[in-house]
């Protein structure tokens, strides 16, 4: 039986209205947090549970992550699809972006090493891939999503509720145009820098990006990164380009370069090209995608291994194993670890999806030269990647350092971050 036009019309109106209301309705919540106003949502947050069969199993797996002599690891909390962290800057408290539609707050109320609550954050807000997580200051909590920024004033005192103070950075849909919006590459990172401007990494949408995109993308710093103001959005402008998919950065407390990695075109070999991790000395810098990968391998997709090479490019510091997905990444500023590792680099390895042999899942680390330059970088932590089977026990994401001066690492896979501590 035929269904009758004015019906098939009744019922994509249905639809479209269906779909228009939560949208609507999450607006109404921005709108509504920004004057201070209440949302409706239920007070009564659940907690994710910390004990049980899934931590114990979390623990178990732990058994086999190998470290250097006088280190050990330990299950810091359990956190559905744990990203990005930002350690909060006066309280036992860390927020943890994710690539979904929740951002977590983890509390350690006891101060004894070992998260007791974890809580989403801000829940009668729709986040969508709210990644990245980072902090001004003076305690502002900024979460870039997909195409959107938002900043919420002393996050880590009112975040006991489901409705909190926020400033809409960046209104959504204004970050990267709507039309390039792709689930490929769109988990952004941010830090801010000595200038107090937000900085936050932009990945191509594609493997390798059509050259009827490049001046588009260059415009809005689709394949670099961008900085702007944290409060109003205002003074946007490109800091670097030439990048493929960064996904984590930090600053050097010590000369203010900011450093970052990148993960670099899939479906050239199991070798090439090398990740990156990148140093920006100066605004204005191109790393060199999409003509290279890694300090010599040229990108023959779209043909730009034809093309000259552009003037004044910047190689990168390190080249990493390729396909090892090197992600997020934080300077060590903490006094428990031994001297070695003081001033360096931590860095995460998500760990290859499309290699012939599996790589990654593993923390590095990487020392500096006395001029601010790398150094040598090592196996820090590994054993997340079973070598037997060749599947992952957990594939680390981001790491942060604590103000006891251990570190956190936080693994999506397994849902867990891991606190890494000296000689206790």
């Amino acid at each position: 039986m035929k269904t009758p036009r004015s019906l098939k019309i009744g019922l994509a109106v249905s639809a479209g209205l269906a779909l228009a209301m939560p949208l609507a309705n999450a607006q109404q919540n921005i709108e509504n947090l920004k004057k201070f106003k209440v949302s409706g949502t239920d007070p009564n947050l659940p907690a994710i549970q910390q004990t049980g069969r899934t931590a114990d199993a979390i623990r178990e797996n732990l058994k086999r992550v190998k470290l250097p002599p006088g280190f050990k690891i330990d299950l810091y909390a359990v956190v559905p699809d744990a990203r990005h962290m930002a350690v909060a800057p006066s309280t036992n408290m860390l927020f943890v972006g994710t690539r979904k539609s929740a951002v977590w707050a983890v509390t350690d109320r006891t101060s004894s090493g070992v998260a007791s609550e974890v809580k989403q954050f801000a829940p009668s807000i729709k986040f969508n891939n709210p990644n990245g997580v980072c902090w001004t200051p003076d305690g502002f909590l900024i979460v870039t999503e997909h195409n959107r920024v938002l900043n919420f004033p002393a996050a880590e005192f009112f975040y006991e509720g489901p409705d909190v103070a926020v400033i809409e950075t960046v209104p959504q849909g204004k970050l990267i145009p709507v039309e390039d919006e792709s689930f490929n590459h769109g988990a952004r990172t941010c830090r801010i820098g000595k200038d107090k401007k937000l900085y936050i990494t932009l990945g191509q949408p594609f493997n390798v990006p059509p050259r009827a995109k490049l001046k588009e993308f260059a415009e809005y710093g689709i394949g670099g990164i961008i900085r702007l103001d944290p409060f109003d959005g205002s003074k946007r402008e490109v800091f670097a380009r030439g990048i493929r998919n960064s996904v984590g950065m930090d600053f050097n407390p010590k000369n203010g370069d900011l450093w970052f990695t990148d993960n670099q075109t899939d479906g050239m070999g199991d070798d090439i090209p090398p990740g990156e991790l990148n140093r920006a000395t100066k605004p204005g810098q191109n790393f060199g995608y999409p003509w290279l990968g890694g300090r010599k391998v040229r990108i023959t997709e779209e043909g730009y291994d034809k093309d000259p090479l552009p003037s004044n490019l910047t190689p990168p510091e390190v080249e990493m194993d390729a396909h090892a997905a090197d992600l997020g990444m934080t300077f060590y500023n903490g006094s428990m670890f031994p001297e070695k590792y003081r001033g360096g680099i931590f860095s995460a390895q998500h760990g290859s999806w499309n290699r012939t042999t599996p790589i990654g899942a593993r923390v590095m680390f990487t020392s500096l030269k006395a001029d601010g330059s790398a150094d040598k970088t090592e196996v820090f932590a590994e054993g997340w990647l079973d070598p037997q089977t060749k599947q992952y026990r957990g594939r680390p994401v981001d790491v942060a350092v604590l103000k006891d001066g251990s570190i956190l690492v936080s693994d999506d896979f397994a849902g867990a971050i891991y606190r890494i501590s000296y000689g206790q």
